[in-house]
């Protein structure tokens, strides 16, 4: 699962470089700053787009590389925005032998959307995660909180239906 650099244009504020910036100030001097930064940094922008990750890197006077990495190598660190109906589809083991990897391929067909990535509109995210805690109800999808489970190809026209108003 390789994380992916959004697609879509950066459209931050002025009032949230703003408040990136204080924060950052605030923790730069403590010992290994940039985990918490960069929460706090996606807790204010909803993801990390890599404009965010140079601001960071530029005002800690750290490489890029440094950031990057730890952004890239925790999960919960996000590259791309979420829509506002994140689909997340779990390929832990129990998930990805009973087929998650064909609901993953037929909700891209359906909304011409690549995992970790989200559409221009802003309207639809799709995630794809590890185990969920939910293996007796294998293949496991959820949208935004809601859980589909048992899923089948056949089932997931019709809930991206009830979403795509």
């Amino acid at each position: 699962m390789q994380k992916r650099i959004s697609k879509i244009p950066f459209q931050g504020t002025a009032e949230q470089q703003e408040k990136l910036f204080a924060m950052i100030d605030r923790r730069k001097e403590e010992k290994g700053a940039i985990m918490p930064i960069l929460q706090d940094a996606q807790a204010i922008y909803g993801y990390l787009p890599m404009e965010v990750q140079t601001m960071i890197a530029e005002r800690l006077d750290v490489p890029l590389e440094e950031v990057f990495g730890v952004s890239t190598f925790y999960s919960q660190f996000a590259l791309t925005p979420k829509g506002k109906y994140d689909i997340s589809v779990c390929l832990g083991t129990a998930c990805y032998v009973k087929g998650a990897q064909d609901i993953i391929d037929k909700i891209s067909e359906i909304l011409d959307l690549q995992p970790e990535d989200c559409t221009a509109d802003g309207k639809f995210s799709l995630t794809e995660c590890r185990c969920i805690g939910a293996c007796g109800l294998a293949p496991v999808m959820t949208i935004n909180e809601e859980v589909y489970g048992r899923l089948t190809v056949d089932e997931v026209p019709g809930i991206l239906a009830k979403y795509m108003d």
